[in-house]
């Protein structure tokens, strides 16, 4: 097979693999077979950030902790967000950036993000944004924002005049200021970090000034960034296509990854499978590591209970995937109008084992320190007997300790 050839043509047919290997083996390379009962502390933290790869970061809070927070939490249940916050803010061993979204990463990784840093910058709709969102002098207004940043140290971006404002013009940056802007522009270009958060309002300051050793090393080879993005997606999904491994990190085109795996194929590095899907039975072709056999051997057996799944968990995220191993059709619907939802606003998936048997629609009163459950569905194939229940609403009795709630109300659990 030669390089380059398009993806349809990389399987070889090999062995049949079941949906229950593949979903095995996912949930092991994703922490999720790891004992949650074992001690939460920086060090540990920062290896299950390592393992997963990313944490993706969201801004919303509607059970009371954000989609960060609730992935660690799902795998450690002693987490608690200050352990995340040191290795960030006050270790620098982690950093937010861009994967498929906002993200935190981290910092030994930092040379490849370099090469996304100067495609960000060589993007053309970046100077059209820059023109729109900058003004007629773009390089005035970094040079003016660079400079308080070096003399002022970190800075948020309402530490700036807002004059400026411009409307929605559907790019998904707007009513920003230039300042803002700028700030914006500066952090996807590699210049300017974000080195905390207020109140999950960005903290910005020179990355020179925060990650000096990072910041100094060069950036990764075309063929090495390359070589990780895909390598590293493998490493944490084990069995994929493809286009999984392309999203994983959002790293490199689905066309280069293409030729990777054909590459890969070729020196023995990657094993072509079938993988027959849940329910549907359908085979359908894919990538192994050539250990993954032993690999699922090696793994735990899964915890006896239930976790809440962040909407944002690597393990869901892809909602192809989802499907197909998992039989779990699962869509998040905070920003589908509320007459076109199915299920809810913020709903969390329930794995329980190995299996995703339903999904809750959690919600955190504040001001009356009460979670409620406002619905709970189970997967057609599901009973929802008096066990499942139970271990659901330890589940949310674990979520009720991570936001601080008092009170439980979850009627569709009793």
């Amino acid at each position: 097979m030669r390089i380059g050839q398009p993806e349809q043509q990389l399987s070889r047919k090999g062995p049949l693999v079941e949906a229950s290997v593949a979903r095995r083996l996912l949930l092991g390379a994703q922490g999720l077979l790891d004992d949650p009962g074992r001690p939460a502390k920086k060090k540990t933290v920062l290896e299950l950030v390592q393992k997963l790869g990313y944490v993706q970061v969201d801004s919303i809070s509607a059970v009371g902790e954000r989609a960060h927070h609730l992935t660690l939490h799902s795998r450690m249940d002693g987490y608690r967000p200050a352990l995340l916050t040191a290795l960030i803010e006050q270790d620098r061993k982690l950093f937010e950036h861009w994967t498929h979204d906002a993200s935190v990463i981290p910092v030994e990784w930092y040379p490849h993000w370099k090469v996304r840093f100067a495609r960000f910058r060589c993007q053309d709709r970046v100077k059209s944004w820059c023109v729109r969102r900058l003004g007629a002098d773009p390089a005035r207004v970094l040079r003016r924002v660079r400079a308080r940043l070096r003399a002022e140290g970190p800075l948020m971006a309402r530490d700036f005049e807002a004059d400026g404002v411009e409307e929605d013009d559907g790019s998904g940056w707007w009513n920003w200021h230039p300042e803002k802007a700028a700030l914006e522009y500066l952090w996807r270009s590699g210049e300017v970090s974000i080195v905390a958060r207020r109140g999950f309002q960005r903290v910005y300051q020179l990355t020179r000034q925060v990650l000096l050793e990072a910041s100094r090393l060069p950036a990764s080879s075309a063929s090495a960034h390359l070589e990780f993005a895909c390598r590293q997606a493998m490493e944490r999904l084990v069995i994929a296509n493809p286009a999984e491994i392309a999203r994983y990190f959002a790293a490199a085109p689905l066309a280069d990854v293409r030729r990777w795996c054909n590459r890969e194929l070729e020196r023995g590095a990657l094993l072509p499978v079938q993988v027959r899907c849940a329910e549907t039975e359908v085979l359908r072709p894919a990538l192994a590591l050539p250990d993954f056999r032993e690999r699922e051997r090696a793994l735990p057996v899964a915890a006896d209970r239930a976790r809440l799944l962040s909407p944002f968990d690597p393990v869901v995220r892809d909602r192809a995937r989802a499907l197909r191993l998992f039989g779990f059709d699962f869509r998040f619907e905070a920003f589908v109008p509320e007459r076109q939802r199915k299920f809810g606003y913020y709903v969390m998936p329930l794995l329980d084992g190995e299996h995703i048997v339903g999904r809750l629609e959690p919600k955190y009163h504040r001001e009356a320190s009460v979670l409620e459950v406002k619905n709970c569905w189970w997967q057609a194939d599901v009973r929802g007997r008096r066990s499942e229940k139970r271990r659901a609403l330890s589940a949310v009795e674990r979520l009720a300790a991570l936001v601080g709630a008092e009170r439980i109300d979850a009627p569709a659990l009793d």
